[in-house]
């Protein structure tokens, strides 16, 4: 083989971005309330944790008892605490570092403006004394 080839083999594919974007906003939008579930922050990790919580335990359940009846109740029920668990874990989370990142953007912005001044100098000296 002639070395030519083999960088053409190794080349990957070019990537059309306007094709994608096409595909984006072509794609079907589920809405809830008003508000597109794509844009929910923590909403496709709580369902995907709770399905998958909820098969499992009804799988075992019915794999240790033998009856379908309790094994779908217990199934459906951890579904439904594992997917509330984890969404309210993950909404704390998130609004705690959403209300940090504020935190920040003003001191950013208080910094940018105190640059130079006898007001940084202060700050700094507050800062090495804590």
């Amino acid at each position: 083989m002639d070395k030519t080839e083999d960088k053409d083999k190794k080349k990957p594919p070019k990537i059309n971005w306007d094709e994608l974007d096409e595909r984006d906003e072509n794609r079907k939008h589920l809405y809830i309330f008003g508000r597109d579930v794509a844009e929910m922050p923590c909403f496709r990790n709580s369902f995907l944790y709770g399905i998958a919580g909820g098969i499992g335990t009804g799988l075992g359940t019915f794999m240790f008892t033998s009856r379908p009846g309790f094994s779908t109740h217990i199934g459906y029920g951890t579904f439904f605490f594992t997917t509330l668990i984890y969404w309210f874990g993950c909404r704390y989370n998130y609004s705690n570092t959403k209300f940090q990142y504020s935190k920040m953007k003003t001191a950013m912005k208080q910094q940018a403006v105190f640059e130079g001044t006898a007001i940084e100098e202060e700050i700094k000296k507050k800062a090495e004394s804590v």
